[in-house]
């Protein structure tokens, strides 16, 4: 019990980092449209909507890591995310459902909506959000197996059998999506998953962001890592009583 709940403090944390971050960039996209990182994570937006979405991730962190209000600010920010994708990647999916594109952007804030809604703490909002974090994980799985090719070349060169490790990924998504969702060694699952994503964050991410400090995406891509690490911790966490 004392390790799980580090496991869910950890994921607290990594999820109010990433969610701190994703608000410092939406506000160097509405104030000044360039800059180290600068583009908010997922797709540009107006200014009115770049400055509100930077004030509900700076505010969702700010209360996570004081723990004050967490419940309400984590529903505000379930809200806007799942907005988010309601209004921007529906419409993109539904005009061209071959583009994987929106399929991964849209999946990713899915899931970080669900983890939203699981840092709210209600029972109820927990369920739809482990649901919500999982299904996307389905999609992610099938796309490394589909672009295997591709995933691989993100690999560094200095691990071996990069394409044994997209489908190696791949896997792991998909019996992360079944476990949570059927609740057979869900936390188990969630906990590797959060370790897959902390790795990446390590190996892949951060020399990426190193080599390339101007390039939005990198710096978008390595933050996404993390807030998906903290969103499988805080999964983890809520099924320490059912699995």
């Amino acid at each position: 019990m004392k390790r799980m709940g580090k496991l869910i403090e950890l994921g607290r944390m990594f999820f109010a980092a990433a969610m701190a971050a994703f608000g410092i960039l939406y506000l160097l996209h509405a104030s000044f449209g360039a800059g180290p990182g600068a583009g908010p994570p997922w797709m540009p937006a107006p200014p009115f909507w770049a400055y509100f979405t930077a004030v509900v991730c700076l505010l969702a962190a700010a209360a996570i890591v004081a723990n004050i209000q967490v419940r309400c600010a984590a529903i505000l920010l379930a809200v806007t995310i799942f907005l988010r994708v309601l209004l921007n990647f529906v419409p993109k999916l539904a005009a061209n459902p071959r583009d994987p594109g929106p399929w991964t952007s849209g999946g990713e804030l899915l899931s970080l909506c669900g983890a939203a809604l699981v840092l709210a703490g209600f029972p109820v909002l927990v369920r739809i959000g482990r649901l919500l974090f999982a299904l996307p994980l389905l999609i992610f799985g099938i796309q490394h197996f589909l672009f295997a090719r591709y995933i691989a070349t993100l690999v560094p060169s200095s691990i071996p059998g990069p394409r044994f490790w997209a489908v190696f990924a791949g896997m792991g998504f998909v019996v992360s999506a079944i476990s949570i969702v059927t609740l057979i060694q869900g936390r188990l699952a969630a906990t590797w998953l959060g370790i897959m994503f902390l790795l990446w964050v390590m190996i892949l991410h951060l020399p990426r962001v190193t080599a390339s400090p101007h390039n939005g995406n990198e710096w978008t891509s390595a933050i996404v890592a993390l807030a998906m690490s903290g969103a499988a911790f805080l999964v983890a966490g809520s099924l320490k009583q059912e699995s």
